[in-house]
């Protein structure tokens, strides 16, 4: 069995355990919403069977993103995982919309509730299998970097808050008299709306294409940084294919002595153990040669930084490799995004450079601060 299709499984199994669960709380909670008048036991029932609902659609969608690669997508269908992660959002959306709509025309025209010693107890019990079931699915999801195994978790723990919240109030009607009801499946509502916004504005978040996680970043440069040949690793970029594929690309600085053979060995090296350790594919690697034969380059490398970092928003410099011959001076430097005139401060370095160095040519190109 693959990894990939262990953690289908993983993710199968625990889709299946949700809907089971949700279907059996949300029949009893309507049956109890009806028979005690109660909007917000019933749409505590409805909110369960959207996320039965959301199980479903994460186990269409777990099997579409394993289907293998073609001609058409020859890197997968792992994606297809943010997609459903998104219809999930949506249908949590649309519960608390429409939950919300219920609950106003009842604060309009009220209805006055019937509970019962059984319907507390039901509702209670749904509080402790709510937390149970969105601890397990949510952990699961950690597990596995399921992005909907995840957004399910959450959803039913925020749906244990509800039922606790339904309980509550029953508790206080059966106290007081004072019924709650209307304004708690209101509140009920919004908490629904809030999540599904949040749900939905993280997996567009994905999709559009977030920053390197810091520690894979850093994970990824030290290891190829640790090889004796590599004076640094820049530029690194990563693309997420689903969970189970990530394919990117990185500079690195090498000697400018290495010949072609040598740099080719180097190159596959490093694919390989990135690969191995990191379950990274390095499928393209670049190179910046760094002068290695004259020492006064060094000592003009330290005072161009010197002059560099001078400047306002300039977190790093690489890349700098100073053409003798052809009276070349080349550099990438990085800039923060926070720096707004960038093109600015880009300008007043290349023309400082250039005065402190008239007889080179410096061209230097401007980076953007992808990863940590």
């Amino acid at each position: 069995m693959s990894r990939t299709d262990s953690r289908d499984q993983i993710i199968i199994r625990t889709s299946i355990i949700g809907i089971l669960a949700n279907i059996f709380l949300a029949a009893f909670k309507a049956g109890v919403g009806v028979l005690s008048n109660s909007i917000a036991i019933i749409l505590d029932a409805v909110n369960n069977l959207s996320d039965a609902l959301s199980s479903v659609i994460t186990i269409i969608g777990t099997k579409l993103a394993g289907r293998a690669p073609d001609k058409k997508h020859p890197l997968g269908y792992g994606r297809i995982e943010y997609i459903s992660a998104v219809i999930i959002s949506v249908i949590v959306l649309y519960a608390g919309v429409t939950s919300l709509t219920e609950s106003v025309q009842k604060i309009l025209h009220p209805e006055t509730p019937d509970y019962s010693t059984l319907t507390l107890v039901i509702v209670a019990a749904g509080v402790v299998v709510k937390i149970l079931l969105g601890r397990y699915v949510k952990a699961t999801g950690e597990k596995v970097d399921s992005d909907s195994l995840i957004a399910s978790g959450s959803d039913a723990m925020n749906d244990s808050i509800i039922s606790a919240s339904t309980l509550v109030a029953a508790i206080i009607y059966l106290l007081t008299h004072l019924s709650l009801e209307a304004w708690l499946g209101a509140i009920i509502s919004l908490v629904i709306v809030k999540s599904g916004v949040e749900m939905l504005r993280d997996t567009i978040s994905q999709i559009l294409g977030e920053r390197i996680d810091k520690d894979v970043s850093i994970a990824v440069k030290q290891l190829v940084s640790s090889f004796p040949e590599v004076n640094g690793a820049y530029d690194l970029f990563l693309h997420t294919y689903g969970p189970e594929k990530t394919i990117g690309s990185v500079h690195i600085e090498i000697p400018d002595t290495m010949t072609a053979y040598e740099i080719d060995t180097l190159e596959r090296r490093i694919q390989r153990e990135v690969y191995d350790k990191l379950g990274i594919i390095l499928a393209g690697i670049s190179i910046y040669s760094v002068n290695s034969l004259d020492p006064e380059i060094a000592r003009i490398k330290d005072h161009v930084n010197e002059l560099v970092f001078a400047h306002p928003g300039v977190l790093q410099t690489h890349g700098f490799y100073v053409h003798t011959k052809d009276k070349i001076m080349t550099m990438d430097v990085v800039l923060d995004f926070a720096q707004k005139n960038g093109q600015e401060v880009y300008r007043s370095i290349v023309k400082e450079l250039q005065e402190a160095y008239p007889d080179y040519n410096v061209q230097i190109t401007l980076d953007a601060d992808v990863s940590d």
